[in-house]
């Protein structure tokens, strides 16, 4: 029990060595209250869209929660809860601290290297250019820095989100705990930077509007790396693959619902500003690419599986929004309903596929987060309007028209060449990382707290105490 008391000795003696952190006084922003003028409203407007978007992002840890815990077997659901819940709180910590600045702190093509502890300002209209900016990559939105940081915080703490349903049932609270931190504080804002932060392939003309590769293709790969690192759960794969059903698909039900009323505010927030245009443009890509993705998964599964399976018409719904994340400013409606479409086709199949490899994902993450990021990435490429078209992104930096649009492929390799980079840094990242976690703390439980639960071995409680159940 020495390494959690270590763990926080360590966040605050890295607090305790940065006094500066606590003396920091801000230079003082002019606002006026004597006169509403039109740009002061606009501000105003704006803020309260992002914020309230960046509240429904918040509100998806809700849905994983559910989703995940539903998914597990009941000896489990206090462990995945757990995670769920503590996944923000480290995300808070590592992207303050450090996350934030890499991101999109000024720096260089590979990473930002300042505003770490949220210092510094980023000359954007809200806040003026009364002292020297250090966020030029988040300048162009006209919203206080505070909340564009909470708002890209809610991503950050998606991505992480996102490995511990493909770990889950097996893997140490603590490991999860320290890995979390090293995604949230190093990795994922690394490759961001490189997409949002104005890196090396922003330069190229890599695009991804929200995230299918910044957010769900990074968490997928981390999850990918954590589950071929863990093994399979104990009896999973025998002669062949053992189905152990999730103790509750209420809650799985729930948790879709939760995030596809997240996603509302995941996609359409993105825009950094009270658009109406393009938040109701975005909105109804968003929503019909999820819907898409449902209708897909059922009659997929159902013709492949035999059967119309709750859980792939969940992940099915998953897919198309994940699949439609990183184009859903740049295309068509009916275009993202072919995008949703074939995301919740692509789902079943990576679902079985990865099974077969003897890769243990007990709620899919890897085939929605990874695999349709990957796919949603590819299709800016395909099915890109092209500048001019969308007022929303005007005609500079836009996308190339994409190829079933009547462009080439010069934005398809460009998008192919980012999710070669992001997969690589990624993938190489989490399994050193995990590597270390591995041969230091340990990342799987023993055998017998297995068998008995993680709710027991891990936090000495049951989420269902009335039951004895045996599994």
């Amino acid at each position: 029990m020495a390494l959690p008391w270590a763990l926080g000795l360590g966040f605050g003696g890295a607090l305790a060595l940065s006094p500066s952190v606590f003396a920091q006084v801000e230079s003082p922003v002019m606002v006026t209250t004597t006169a509403l003028t039109p740009e002061s409203l606009q501000v105003a407007l704006d803020t309260l869209w992002v914020l309230v978007a960046g509240f429904l992002v918040f509100f998806m840890n809700a849905g994983f929660c559910m989703l995940e815990t539903g998914f597990c077997r009941s000896k489990n659901a206090v462990n995945l809860l757990a995670k769920n819940l503590i996944v923000f709180g480290l995300s808070t910590l590592a992207f303050w601290v450090l996350g934030f600045g890499l991101m999109f702190g000024d720096g260089n093509g590979i990473s930002g290297y300042s505003g770490f502890f949220l210092s510094g300002s980023d000359n954007s209209p809200a806040t003026g250019d009364a002292y020297q900016g250090v966020y030029d990559s988040l300048s162009w939105a006209g919203v206080p820095l505070k909340a564009k940081f909470f708002f890209q915080l809610a991503f950050a703490g998606t991505a992480a989100t996102i490995v511990s349903g493909a770990v889950a049932e097996r893997i140490k609270f603590l490991a999860f705990f320290v890995f979390s931190l090293l995604l949230v504080g190093i990795s994922y804002p690394i490759t961001g930077h490189w997409i949002w932060g104005g890196g090396f392939l922003a330069e190229l003309g890599f695009y991804d509007f929200a995230g299918s590769t910044v957010v769900h293709s990074v968490g997928g790969w981390a999850a990918l790396i954590g589950a071929i690192l863990l093994g399979p759960r104990i009896g999973r794969y025998q002669q062949r693959p053992i189905a152990m059903p999730g103790h509750n698909l209420s809650l799985s039900a729930l948790g879709c619902l939760i995030l596809w009323l997240g996603w509302f505010g995941f996609n359409p927030g993105s825009t950094m500003a009270a658009d109406p245009f393009a938040i109701s443009h975005i909105v109804v890509t968003t929503n019909l690419a999820g819907a898409m993705g449902a209708l897909a998964a059922t009659v997929t599964s159902w013709i492949y599986l035999d059967k119309p399976d709750l859980s792939m018409i969940i992940n099915g719904v998953l897919a198309g929004l994940v699949g439609i994340t990183a184009s859903c400013a740049y295309v068509s409606v009916g275009s993202a309903a072919l995008i949703g479409l074939l995301a919740g086709v692509i789902v079943v199949f990576s679902v079985t596929f990865v099974d077969r490899l003897k890769i243990d994902d007990p709620v899919g993450a890897i085939s929605v987060h990874l695999v349709c990021g990957v796919w949603g990435t590819l299709a800016v490429g395909l099915f890109s309007v092209g500048p001019g078209i969308y007022p929303w992104y005007g005609t500079d930096g836009s996308p190339l028209t994409g190829l079933f649009m009547g462009g080439g492929l010069t934005q398809i390799f460009i998008q192919l060449l980012g999710i070669v980079a992001v997969a690589a840094f990624t993938a190489l990242f989490s399994l050193v990382s995990w590597l270390i976690i591995k041969v230091t703390i340990g990342i799987r439980v023993s055998a017998t707290e297995e068998q008995t639960g993680l709710d027991l071995g891990e936090h000495a409680m049951e989420a269902y105490p009335e039951f004895e159940i045996t599994h």
